[in-house]
C-alpha cells in the first residue's frame, strides 16, 4: 500500500532530518560504509512501511531504533560472529599493540582520529552503540535507553565500560606515548 501524499510528507520532515545520525550509528555497528548505506536504506523502507504507526514525539529515537534493529538484522544474516555475548575486553586486548611500532611506523599508522576510530570498532556493538549515541548523536541516557530498548542503569553501565575499554586500548596509548615524547 502505498503511503498518502500527506503521510509522504510527514514521513520526509521527520526521518530525512535523521538521516546522517542513521548512517552514523549504521556505520560504526556494521564498521564498512557500503553496508551501512544498504541497512539505513533498509531502516528507510522499514520506517515507511511502520510510519503509520509514529505517533510524534522523537522521531531521532524512533528512526534510530528502527536502524539499530536493521543494524542487528542486516550482522545476524551476515557476520553472525560480531553479536556474540562477552564484555569485549578480550576485543581490546586482542587487538594489534601499536606501541611495539617504530615511531616512524606508529606515525604513519595512527594519527589520533584513526586509532580512536580503530578503538571504537574493536569495541563489541552493545557498547559502540550506546558510546555513538552518546557521544557522537549526543542522545540522552533516556533517549538511548528508548532506542537501545535497554534500561537507563543498563546504559549507563555500557556506557561506563565502553569508555574504560577505550582507556585500555593499545592503539591510544600508542598516540598519548607518542603525543608525550613529543611535548618534552
Amino acid at each position: 500500500m502505498a503511503a498518502s501524499p500527506v503521510d509522504r510528507t510527514r514521513f520526509e520532515q521527520a526521518v530525512l532530518p535523521q538521516l546522517d545520525a542513521a548512517y552514523n550509528l549504521a556505520r560504526w555497528l556494521t564498521r564498512n560504509t557500503h553496508d551501512a548505506e544498504d541497512v539505513v536504506q533498509e531502516a528507510c523502507a522499514r520506517a515507511l512501511s511502520y510510519f503509520g504507526a509514529f505517533r510524534g514525539g522523537d522521531a531521532k529515537a524512533w528512526f534510530l531504533t528502527i536502524v539499530r534493529h536493521a543494524c542487528y538484522d542486516w550482522l545476524k544474516r551476515n557476520r553472525p560472529a560480531e553479536i556474540a555475548p562477552g564484555d569485549g575486553s578480550e576485543a581490546i586486548d586482542d587487538a594489534v599493540d601499536a606501541a611495539g611500532a617504530t615511531p616512524e611506523q606508529a606515525a604513519l599508522r595512527h594519527e589520533a582520529g584513526a586509532a580512536l576510530a580503530e578503538a571504537i570498532s574493536a569495541l563489541p556493538a552493545g557498547y559502540r552503540e550506546v558510546l555513538i549515541l552518546r557521544e557522537l548523536e549526543d542522545l540522552s541516557y533516556k533517549e538511548i535507553a528508548r532506542v537501545t530498548e535497554i534500561p537507563i542503569g543498563t546504559v549507563m553501565s555500557r556506557l561506563a565500560r565502553a569508555r574504560s575499554l577505550l582507556q585500555r586500548s593499545p592503539a591510544l596509548h600508542a598516540i598519548r606515548d607518542r603525543s608525550a615524547g613529543n611535548a618534552r
